[in-house]
């Protein structure tokens, strides 16, 4: 059920208003608010009162309450909580529940009818999965309380009267979902031990620990002691979930949601499956499902977006400034800027002394300042470290690697470089160092997950970096903190300099390593820290400000008081020992390249998105980077231009892939490979924010081919994080600062990521809207009501440890489709698995489509492991769960667009095939990646019309009988150039 709320006030409000304002320029539409009212709720816990009158629910992220008989939910928490799990209180009067209010995981307290809600325990570590003991005095609960480096789930018990907590189990395995005994001398529990398969008890008196129950080829969770004695628990095998006691089944062919069930009598109890509140005899009498309401306020956005500018020519200041480094001298700059290194005298205009065609990043110089560093792929190969010598201009390349080396660093005596070696995805990296006179790579280090540029300590017998310390293993994000490796390979020592406060990033956050050695910087809480060392690199004191305001990319100068470093859109240099800092000043500007020809594509078969309807025998008329013209075929069409001979192809838009984090690992050749693969348009939903703002520009400025890209910065966390593309941010003036650096370097989206609480994300979509910018995020609600635009994944990373859009099974219900449909949200589903292995299974060729030779060695060898391999990103089942709720949404309202998490384009092609495999037709699942987009955007691309961006792929076949048709790309023009696919693939240099 949907109602509409105050529409009709606003109406007659706005007219009242015009009538006694007279004309004006029209007003923003205000957000229309919306209640949504369902019957079925999606990973949803459930509990009985100990009177057996009243249930508490879980609802996305509230607690509810209701009659044990059934009706309508009664919200007693407010919508910014993410509560969790209620359990009631031996006497009634109490439900205790975890909640993530502040950016981290606490338990917390209310009072059934809404009142007296309070915080029971605090602190940096996350505490999970509240339950009372039988006589109230104590509560059970899981959390990650141990080591700042690292830790583990374990079970732990609060004492109501006195506050104390005391921890339980003390090994290395995760250890959660606790339950009493019915006398309360042990505490059963889930656990890691076994792979998942076995339960566990502990004796609170002696220690002693015994396991209950294993579930071989099996995950067991969520056991529940029963008050005779009885231990029920959840299993999931063989693509099935059920309750279980003593191995025999209690619940039916349903979907058991993997939740502690609530005891209602020593035969009977409650829970949640298929998306409904049951109730279950021990005995196995027939269930009774327990019906429901309950009404959530959703909002479908209204603001005016910010439009980019495609057509003015007007120069424009450079904003994605990367890796910016202060030569020893402290005389002059070199980073890297709109696809090229420049070297810029401090007081001076930046010098391009690149000037090609290739991806050239992150410049680092010798101690003396005769040399820079920096990647490139100017050779027409992959990343490969080059070193210039500033004196007479030339440069060599020195490494010839399978890899693509990274943020190389001068040893003290620069004789050595060492570097990060990218040989995976999201910059998963070995750690290597080179010989520079004889060239020669060793590895210090095996493959890590995502590491900071490295710096040298003087003496050059260790390398610090920024590498992520993960909490637990249940939970993969952790703390940005300084990692130190030998020089000569091993030896590894981790420092927190502050436990539990993370460098910001470890892109572009530090450590940087004075050259004396006695200090290093990194940017904590937005700004930049200085602290002291011993030669090996362990903290000798806190890290201290030397700075006010928003801080990336530290770069030391030779005297080591001195550091470079960015400040929004300026560079700034600060002495640390005096607190003066100065603005670098800087005016490097480029130039938007858009093609003066005309160009005529005589189309054999036009798929112009605007119709499900093919036209046949059409000419598109293209004047610079605009669509002017579209009819049928005729001769005077193709005068006084070139003609781009398709008649025996179908013509239609380019593509948009809606979700793939453009990184600089794979070179220039990844903006060919998307125009190969018929991609005109990447959005890309998390980088870091420099680097970010660069892809854009170079592309704009032509020095890069490749698609448009609408991107953004870091991925916004709240004090743990996990990628390096993401932002630990600590506290709400830092929060601001990072809002204002998207606004600065004019980001075309701001993504809320996994960590981010509630209420900041509330404030990101005030904050985003104002300036005309949408917001991305893995939630469901209460992102709904705020406003939020995107919602990204089925499924994916959660803070939970379990999805809120997707239940068990791979399914979601009637809340989920609602909260979608009825805001009309912008959903990105990524399921490009099985349809990515439909199309090799059908083409067996395609595993040897020169078009992937584009690709690094690492997804060369994912292509020739198809159709086995699948697709690294994509999940989930087309043809079940992820499936129906790919068209349960789309049918509700929700706008579908086609995006799959990974670099290799022809996963589009997969996710195109797996929205059919679901149900959905050709023209649809084309619509998903064309039109869809197009409009989540507010880009002028989708269809074949006049006026349109002139972005348009020619392929072999008809999409439209056969979506996997898409990928048999030809030609692209891509803002108004045109280029044959094997022009992109074998480029003349």
């Amino acid at each position: 059920m949907v109602m509409t709320r105050s529409v009709l006030l606003a109406a007659l409000v706005g007219v009242s208003l015009a009538a006694a304002q007279g004309p004006r320029k029209p007003a923003t539409p205000a957000p229309v608010s919306i209640d949504v009212t369902v019957r079925e709720g999606t990973s949803m816990s459930v509990a009985i009162s100990p009177d057996r009158q009243t249930l508490a629910t879980d609802m996305q992220g509230s607690i509810w309450t209701l009659p044990a008989s059934g009706g309508a939910m009664k919200r007693i928490t407010d919508v910014f909580n993410d509560a969790r799990q209620p359990m009631w209180s031996p006497d009634g009067r109490t439900i205790a529940f975890f909640a993530y209010r502040d950016g981290g995981y606490d338990l917390w307290a209310v009072n059934p009818d809404g009142s007296n809600q309070r915080q029971l325990t605090w602190g940096t570590f996350d505490d999970r999965e509240p339950t009372f003991s039988h006589d109230g005095t104590r509560i059970a609960f899981s959390s990650d309380r141990g080591n700042p480096l690292g830790s583990d789930y374990n079970i732990f018990v609060l004492d109501t009267r006195s506050g104390a907590i005391t921890q339980v189990t003390k090994g290395a395995a995760e250890d959660f979902m606790p339950s009493w005994s019915p006398d309360d001398t042990e505490i059963a529990f889930a656990s890691s031990r076994d792979n998942y398969e076995g339960l566990w008890a502990i004796n609170l008196a002696g220690g002693a620990e015994r396991k209950l129950r294993t579930v071989t080829g099996g995950r067991v969770d969520a056991p529940s002691w029963g008050p005779g004695g009885q231990l029920l628990y959840h299993v999931t095998a063989g693509g099935r979930t059920r309750f279980e006691i003593d191995g025999k089944a209690v619940t039916g062919s349903e979907n058991v949601f993997a939740f502690r069930a609530s005891w209602a009598s020593p035969s009977e109890f409650v829970y949640v499956s298929d998306g409904r509140i049951r109730r279950r005899s021990v005995a196995g009498l027939p269930m009774t499902t327990i019906e429901f309401t309950a009404t959530m306020p959703v909002t479908r956005p209204q603001y005016t977006r910010r439009v980019r500018d495609f057509t003015s020519a007007t120069p424009r200041p450079a904003l994605g400034i990367v890796h910016p480094v202060i030569s020893p001298d402290g005389t002059q700059v070199a980073f890297a800027a709109v696809g090229d290194i420049y070297v810029m005298p401090i007081g001076g205009g930046a010098v391009n002394i690149t000037k090609d065609a290739a991806l050239d990043t992150d410049p680092s110089w010798s101690p003396d300042g005769s040399s820079l560093v920096y990647s490139s792929d100017k050779d027409g190969g992959f990343l490969q470290l080059w070193i210039r010598d500033m004196t007479s201009g030339q440069s060599r390349r020195v490494t010839n690697l399978n890899t693509q080396p990274q943020g190389a660093a001068f040893s003290p005596d620069g004789k050595r470089i060492v570097f990060f070696n990218v040989d995976g995805m999201w910059r998963v990296a070995e750690m290597s160092i080179l010989d520079v006179d004889s060239g020669r790579v060793t590895k210090i280090h095996d493959s890590l997950p995502q590491p900071g540029a490295p710096a040298w300590s003087p003496d050059g017998k260790r390398i610090a970096l920024a590498g992520i310390a993960p909490m637990t293993v249940r939970f993969r994000e952790g703390t940005n903190q300084v990692q130190t490796i030998s020089a000569a390979g091993g030896d590894v020592k981790w420092y927190a300099p502050i436990p539990m406060l993370s460098i910001d990033s470890r892109g572009g956050g530090g450590p940087a390593w004075s050259p004396d050695g006695a200090r290093m910087a990194a940017i904590y809480e937005g700004v930049l820290a200085v602290w002291p060392v011993s030669p090996a690199g362990e903290p000798l004191g806190p890290p201290r400000r030397v700075t006010s305001e928003s801080a990336h990319s530290p770069s030391w100068q030779g005297d080591s008081q001195h550091i470079l470093y960015q400040s929004l859109d300026q560079l700034r240099i600060v002495d640390i020992l005096t607190g003066e800092t100065k603005t670098v000043p800087m005016d490097l500007k480029w130039t938007p390249a858009i093609p003066k020809t005309r160009l005529v594509v005589h189309a054999g078969r036009l798929i112009d998105m605007k119709s499900p309807a093919a036209r046949t025998n059409v000419d598109i008329t293209i004047v610079a980077n605009r669509i002017v013209a579209v009819g049928p075929h005729a001769a005077a069409n193709h005068a006084g231009g070139q003609v781009v001979d398709a008649s025996n192809l179908t013509v239609m838009p380019g593509l948009t892939e809606f979700h793939s984090h453009l990184q600089k690992d794979y070179g220039e050749a990844q903006g060919r490979a998307w125009l190969a693969f018929g991609v005109t348009t990447v959005r890309s939903p998390g980088n870091t924010p420099y680097e970010a703002v660069e892809d854009r520009e170079a592309n704009e400025a032509g020095v890069r081919p490749g698609p448009r890209v609408y991107g953004t910065g870091y991925l916004m966390e709240w004090n743990r994080v996990y990628y390096k593309m993401g932002i630990a941010i600590s506290n709400v003036a830092q929060f601001e600062m990072e809002l204002q650096r998207a606004k600065v370097l004019q980001h075309d989206l701001i993504k809320s990521y996994v960590r981010l609480p509630d209420l900041q994300q509330k404030r990101m979509v005030e904050f985003a809207h104002s300036i005309g910018v949408p917001v991305a995020t893995h939630e469901i609600f209460p992102a709904a009501m705020v406003g939020v635009d995107n919602t990204e994944h089925t499924a994916a990373t959660s803070r939970r440890g379990y999805y809120p859009k997707m239940a068990t099974l791979q399914t979601a219900y009637e809340d989920v489709v609602q909260l979608f449909g009825q805001s009309q949200r912008i959903f990105c589903p990524m399921i490009s698995g099985a349809g990515s292995r439909r199309l090799f299974e059908a083409d067996p060729a395609l595993k040897t489509d020169p078009r992937f030779t584009l690709y690094p060695q690492w997804i060369q060898r994912q292509v020739a492991a198809q159709p086995a391999s699948g697709a690294p990103g994509g999940g989930g089942d087309p043809a079940g769960g992820a499936g129906r709720m790919v068209m349960d949404i789309m049918k509700a309202g929700g706008l579908v667009v086609a995006g799959t998490d990974t670099p290799n384009a022809v996963n589009l092609h997969g996710e195109l095939m797996a929205y059919t495999m679901a149900g959905m037709s050709t023209f649809d699942a084309l619509k998903a990646a064309t039109v869809n987009p197009a409009k989540a955007l507010g880009v002028g691309t989708g269809t074949i019309e006049p006026g349109k961006l002139a972005d348009i792929i020619m392929v072999d076949g008809d999409p439209l009988a056969n979506i996997a048709h898409t990928k048999n790309v030809k030609r692209v023009i891509a803002n108004g150039r045109l280029y044959e696919v094997e022009q992109l693939v074998s480029p003349k240099r």
